[in-house]
């Protein structure tokens, strides 16, 4: 019985099965070439044993051996009945279904009470920066693949991609304003923190006076947030 893979790029090994039957290296260029590496973490490294496990799950099968020359026998792979069946399944699911991700931004914003308000400023100036450049970049790219009359079916997956970075930039852009006008909530409390910290204040004192500052509800418990501070 066909058991439901789980790493992305066995969905995109199965959609090159799934247009005709290839060899392992021919999937390989076959997703360079569609830049897929833009929108799928790639890693060629794995591609034979994601292969091999599609095989041993019953997804993909041998279809031929083919020789060219002298080159060394080549296993041409084709998509089976429940590997087409599959591919369906998961791509409709992919599209349908909302599923929760952990960008490295929100693990970093949960934690950013290990620094002081100040160089988180900075270091999101810092971001918008990068982002900006990008979002200029990939809209140029996307700009170029419209002059070259490309479908846009092609590329809609960089059009979601400037989507999302723009979202973020916007985002982040605010946050900035929002820190410097000192209009964070609990940013006073923060700055507090880290003033007791440099000033050589135990754990304990710190957290004390963390827990002074908040909402009278929240003042049992484990104070929770990145170095000690809630976020």
């Amino acid at each position: 019985m066909a058991r439901r893979p789980t790493n992305p790029l066995a969905l995109a090994v199965l959609s090159c099965l799934y247009e005709r039957p290839m060899y392992p290296y021919e999937i390989t260029t076959t997703l360079r070439e569609r830049g897929k590496e833009d929108s799928i973490r790639l890693n060629f490294g794995s591609l034979y044993s994601i292969i091999k496990s599609l095989e041993k799950n019953g997804l993909i099968a041998e279809a031929r051996a083919e020789r060219e020359g002298n080159r060394p026998e080549r296993q041409v792979y084709e998509i089976t009945d429940a590997g087409r069946a599959e591919a369906e399944r998961w791509l409709r699911e992919i599209l349908a279904v909302p599923t929760k991700e952990y960008p490295d931004i929100e693990a970093g914003l949960s934690l950013i009470g290990m620094l002081s308000p100040e160089e988180v400023t900075d270091l999101l100036r810092a971001r918008i920066s990068a982002l900006e450049a990008e979002v200029e970049r990939r809209r140029g790219e996307l700009a170029q693949v419209t002059d070259l009359g490309l479908p846009e079916v092609f590329s809609v997956e960089s059009d979601y991609r400037v989507a999302m970075l723009a979202a973020e930039l916007a985002w982040v852009r605010t946050l900035v304003e929002r820190l410097e006008r000192d209009e964070v909530g609990g940013q006073a409390m923060w700055q507090e923190m880290h003033r007791r910290r440099l000033a050589g204040a135990d754990p304990e004192e710190i957290e004390a006076a963390v827990r002074e500052a908040l909402p009278a509800p929240f003042r049992g418990g484990t104070v929770e947030g990145g170095g000690g501070a809630p976020t």
